[in-house]
């Protein structure tokens, strides 16, 4: 959503990079570029002014003139009020004191309310609770069959008393899931309620109805985010009518320009607290302001995705992992398949190499990537017999064609993966030892070219006789006393290796 905003902010920044000192001309030509591109994304331009005329002052004052880094300074700068016009802090959901907590979902039809509806009550689920959904949206044609259907994928019931399509009262039903949630120990009622394809009057009134019979403790605006600034008149309307107390941004994965992300918690006061970005349950999480900001300035989002690799990689299997390779024995392909299936459930690969840093550059070949490479190698696999999995030097010419006919593809598919796992075995083995191969000139490795660490003992080598015992007893033994005395030096020398700590974060969890 945000990529041609990311793509003007990085040509801006570029410019200023190397400057030893940034001239009031430079900050102007700056904010002027900064400003282009939030007009370009649809940002309110209340919300422009506001958001250009702080960094200008701050960016001609001291703590740029007097910083090492003149540009960095400004990103900085730049960064900080992203965040202040996405919100500031995150914003939690306030938790009734007396269950249940009950939450009123207010927007637009088409803005994804109900879908929305159901992603909140999985995203409680998997928090603890047990959330209820109640359709009170009885007028739009299978409203209450499709959040239904919704309760269903995200694994709630459905409190649905009238079968809707202009049949019933929304404010009885909404007053009878309380009673209903009490009586069945409920803690979260999510309430569905009616949209229009345009705000009128009869919307209004039934949602400050409604509001009235439930006391909800927290009301949440539903916003499309691509339709730009029109979100920020929806929302001043339903905040005179109904009031409100937080916004959740819907099809954050959609083309749009983002105006609607940048501007609403500026001028509406009130903050975005959920975001989805995906057509899955999974596809929802809370908003973060200074992770948005990260994400727009190229900067990655570092954060959510380490959340997102802890709720996918399962910690027994992890620390089952750890023991296995650190004992020594191999890592198979059933241990890749595993791996290859944990990755899939954190997502889109293209999401999740769009969360890293650096990797706005490359955003064309990211959003090329093809995402069912991930089932093609599972399927390769899955076509194995466990021997083959266990040890595929047994992979002859015969295997291969067999195991490619029952996959689905071709011979050079299943070429080409062996020799990407017989690179991964050797990585993942050498992680078991303690160490990264084949990592020439990383700063901190020691013993490697351009290492600045402590470089690790030489192992002593063990002096061979060029001429050795005929006794076999004799030899045998003098056989093993050399390959003790290598076994003691190497671990000696594994026991002041010191992995950087760069990599430590890669290594599974023990």
């Amino acid at each position: 959503m945000f990529s041609t905003l990311q793509d003007r902010l990085s040509a801006t920044f570029k410019n200023l990079r190397g400057k030893g000192r940034l001239s009031e001309s430079d900050i102007d030509e700056t904010c002027r570029e900064i400003r282009i591109a939030l007009l370009e994304a649809d940002v309110a331009l209340p919300v422009v002014r506001g958001f250009v005329a702080r960094v200008k002052e701050r960016a001609l004052g001291a703590e740029v003139s007097r910083a090492l880094n003149p540009a960095q300074q400004v990103i900085k700068i730049v960064n900080e009020e992203l965040v202040g016009i996405l919100g500031g802090e995150t914003r939690r959901v306030r938790l009734a004191k007396n269950p249940p907590t009950v939450i009123m979902l207010l927007g637009l039809q088409g803005a994804g309310k109900t879908t929305l509806a159901g992603k909140l009550a999985h995203w409680f689920r998997e928090q603890g609770h047990a959330p209820l959904l109640v359709a009170a949206d009885l007028q739009r044609p299978n409203a209450v069959g499709q959040l239904q259907i919704i309760g269903e994928r995200a694994g709630v019931p459905v409190f649905a008393p009238q079968p809707g399509n202009g049949v019933g009262d929304p404010v009885v039903v909404s007053r009878g899931a309380i009673a209903h949630a009490r009586t069945k120990l409920f803690d979260v009622v999510i309430v569905d309620t009616a949209g229009r394809l345009a705000i009128d009057e009869e919307l209004m009134t039934q949602a400050a109805d409604i509001r009235a019979a439930v006391a909800p403790d927290e009301v949440l605006l539903v916003v499309d985010a691509m339709i730009g600034q029109d979100s920020v008149v929806t929302a001043e309307a339903f905040g005179e009518r109904v009031g409100f107390d937080g916004v959740v941004l819907t099809k954050l994965d959609g083309d749009a320009r983002g105006g609607a992300a940048l501007s609403i918690a500026s001028v509406t006061g009130k903050p975005v607290m959920f975001a989805s970005n995906g057509e899955k349950m999974e596809d929802f999480d809370v908003f973060h302001p200074e992770r948005m900001a990260s994400r727009i300035l190229g900067m990655g989002d570092v954060l959510t995705l380490i959340e997102s690799a802890e709720r996918a990689f399962d910690q027994d299997e992890a620390a089952a992992m750890a023991a296995k390779l650190s004992s020594g024995q191999d890592f198979t392909l059933d241990d890749f398949l595993s791996q290859m299936q944990a990755l899939k459930k954190m997502g889109s690969l293209s999401k999740l190499l769009g969360m890293l840093p650096g990797m706005g550059d490359m955003r064309e070949q990211i959003e090329n990537i093809d995402e069912r490479e991930v089932d093609r190698v599972a399927a390769i696999i899955q076509s194995m017999t466990p021997a083959e999995r266990a040890d595929p030097k047994i992979l002859n010419g015969s295997r291969r064609a067999r195991i490619a006919k029952g996959s689905g593809s071709q011979v050079s598919d299943v070429n080409g993966l062996i020799e990407r796992f017989g690179e991964a075995r050797k990585m993942m083995a050498s992680m078991g030892r303690g160490g990264i191969p084949g990592m020439p000139g990383m700063p901190g490795m020691p013993g490697m070219p351009g290492g600045r660490g402590k470089p690790a003992k030489q192992v002593k080598q063990v002096k061979r006789t060029k001429r050795s015992s005929g006794n076999p007893a004799k030899r045998a033994a003098l056989e093993q006393a050399a390959s003790l005395q290598q076994t003691e030096a190497a671990e000696a020398a594994l026991a002041d290796f010191e992995l950087p700590d760069a990599f430590k974060g890669l290594l599974p969890p023990t």
